[in-house]
């Protein structure tokens, strides 16, 4: 009976590892993403500045330039901070989920063991106890 509640318990952290390795895997998914989304929002400020740069009306030299210029910039901060902010947001639950992880396999190592020394005892005096 004790063999077949530590198997209950067995299937059930491995259950929860099932759960949290795909909740992980969506977040690393959302950090690849994230790290797109940063590279693509650099290339963009990069197009911007450079067509500003040799804008005929706006280009380098004008007095607008530097306005524009500073708008741009505050734009972009403003983007990559949002963008910061969810890779953040990313790392601390990637982070939480791996404890977890580590903790149901601690869990789960202990619960084997436990089933081992069980079945080693089973044997022993199930079967070879009376001569």
């Amino acid at each position: 009976m004790a063999i077949s509640n530590i198997h209950e318990t067995l299937l059930m952290y491995t259950k929860q590892k099932t759960s949290i390795n795909e909740q992980l895997s969506d977040v690393m998914m959302n950090m690849v993403s994230a790290s797109r989304k940063n590279a693509d929002i650099q290339r963009q400020y990069q197009q911007k500045l450079q067509s500003l740069y040799y804008d005929p009306d706006y280009g380098f030299g004008t007095q607008e330039y530097d306005l524009i210029y500073e708008m741009y910039e505050d734009d972009h901060n403003f983007e990559l901070s949002a963008l910061e902010a969810w890779e953040s947001e990313l790392e601390l639950e990637k982070n939480n989920l791996e404890t977890r992880l580590n903790e149901i396999t601690s869990f789960e190592n202990s619960w084997t063991k436990l089933l081992q020394q069980n079945v080693k005892n089973d044997f022993s005096y199930g079967g070879g106890g009376g001569q």
